[in-house]
């Protein structure tokens, strides 16, 4: 492909991703396909003629978009916001067309340095000190795995130069909330932590980890000669958007020398409102935290934000240089391949500067309060109604909610809930959620997509009202 056929077909394709915007709110919201559907549409061998672009852009309507449930329509309250602004997602198209990669600040100096500004752009977004350093990773998933990595070659005197974790005396352990996301157990487990090492602690009544039940646990597996190693803290829980109570969980860590690391991947973003940073009052006392911008604030997946307070500890676990690497500047710049897991990176950093610099802290600030306003008004709406419950707090945009019609209980009123559940989404009027909690089925309500209005907000309460009701 040349220059002057991308720039013709780039701007087809412009036009295509901002008439697919357009007409999202028009689209049935999850993707009514079957399975297989979309793969016998496909030829199951690669052309070996170059094909019309013209065609692929076919496809894109007729095959693709029947198969996508759409994140970005104004009636998605599923899983939880992952926003693509549309500057961002500029940025992540400038990011592609430059092509270039950060193996070393030398292979790419704007890369790392531009990667720099914006990570501490979001420091001081989020009201953070200046004690912390920041990297972007992919996911949420990859910054835990990275933290407990750290906090395993910490408790052992880093094992990794010597013989791993099969020289070591006694196991080391970690700690979660019983509703800590599932990639806190599997970065456990990658780490190398072991299931029989991974602690669950006990919540309270607001779903949120007790101190006193780690600090029982923690005094618990020391008397059985293994060695607490790391807590992980969770800032808006997947289920419920609970908020583990982060100063008295630092204060064990402390009181134990546990590194604690907080997973604030979705809420993390509500940390630029002021009002909302008691929620998380006690997060200088960690030693890693992971937040996503490209949930909530509305980065274009992907790009997690990983901060430390102590990089000098994440770059003696993380570092490699070999000779075809190094470059005369090293002492006076940040390698950030020594800051993760992978050698190379993409110039992420261009989509969070674009949606900084396009929205301003304040046209963000402003997206989140209307999600938090609309959030508020439909929990007044459901708390209004006998036959509905809010099962959990709601402490941002996210609600837990039943239908408890008079005299169904149990399996029974599980049956119910997950039938008008798939009767909601299946109309493509919508997509929730629904998830466990208290070992029942109720369904998970998150608003805060970019285009999501109160009007949005009121029809999917007519719809669960409507749905929810057939043959109760």
């Amino acid at each position: 492909m040349t220059p002057e056929e991308f720039r013709r077909l780039g701007h087809q394709i412009v036009d295509w991703v901002a008439d697919y915007r357009e007409r999202a709110a028009s689209l049935p919201v999850m993707s009514r396909v079957a399975p297989g559907q979309i793969k016998a549409q496909l030829p199951a061998a690669p052309p070996d003629s170059p094909e019309d672009f013209g065609a692929i852009l076919r496809d894109l309507d007729e095959v693709i978009v029947p198969g996508l449930s759409h994140w970005q329509h104004p009636r998605f309250f599923g899983y939880f916001p992952s926003n693509g602004e549309l500057s961002s997602v500029l940025g992540d198209y400038l990011s592609t067309g430059l092509g270039v990669l950060g193996l070393s600040w030398q292979s790419s100096p704007a890369l790392t340095e531009v990667e720099e500004v914006v990570t501490d752009w979001m420091r001081q977004m989020v009201g953070l000190s200046g004690a912390w350093s920041g990297v972007i990773q992919d996911t949420a998933s990859s910054c835990t795995l990275v933290a407990l990595i750290c906090a395993r070659e910490r408790a052992s005197g880093f094992s990794l130069a010597r013989g791993g974790f099969q020289s070591e005396s006694s196991p080391l352990v970690v700690y979660a909330s019983a509703h800590s996301h599932s990639s806190v157990e599997k970065a456990a487990l990658l780490a190398g932590f072991g299931r029989d090492n991974i602690r669950l602690i006990a919540t309270d009544e607001r779903y949120a980890m007790r101190a006193d039940a780690l600090e029982e646990a923690v005094r618990g597996d020391r008397a059985a000669g293994r060695r607490p190693c790391a807590v992980v803290a969770t800032c808006g829980t997947t289920t419920s958007t609970a908020f583990d109570p982060l100063e008295d969980i630092a204060a064990v860590a402390a009181g134990h020398g546990l590194w604690l690391h907080v997973d604030a991947a979705m809420a993390g973003s509500a940390m630029i409102l002021p009002e909302c940073r008691a929620l998380w009052a006690g997060v200088e006392g960690a030693d890693s935290l992971v937040m996503n911008p490209h949930k909530w604030l509305g980065t274009a997946f992907d790009c997690s934000l990983y901060y430390v307070r102590d990089p000098q500890h994440l770059v003696r676990v993380m570092s490699t240089n070999p000779s075809y690497l190094q470059t005369a500047v090293d002492s006076r710049v940040k390698n950030l391949r020594d800051w993760g897991i992978p050698l190379g990176r993409r110039f992420r950093a261009l989509k969070l500067w674009c949606l900084i610099r396009e929205q301003g802290v304040a046209g963000l600030q402003r997206r989140l309060r209307r999600d938090l306003e609309n959030a508020r008004w439909l929990e007044s709406e459901v708390r209004g109604d006998p036959h509905w419950r809010v099962l959990a707090p709601v402490a941002l945009q996210t609600l837990c909610v039943r239908h408890e019609p008079p005299g169904l209980v149990g399996d029974a009123l599980d049956r119910h809930t997950l039938a008008w559940t798939e009767r909601v989404n299946a109309s493509g009027q919508a997509y929730v959620t629904p998830a466990m909690l208290d070992g029942r089925w109720m369904v998970r309500l998150s608003v805060g997509s970019l285009t999501t209005e109160r009007e949005h907000v009121s029809a999917l309460w007519d719809l669960l009202r409507a749905e929810a009701t057939i043959a109760a």
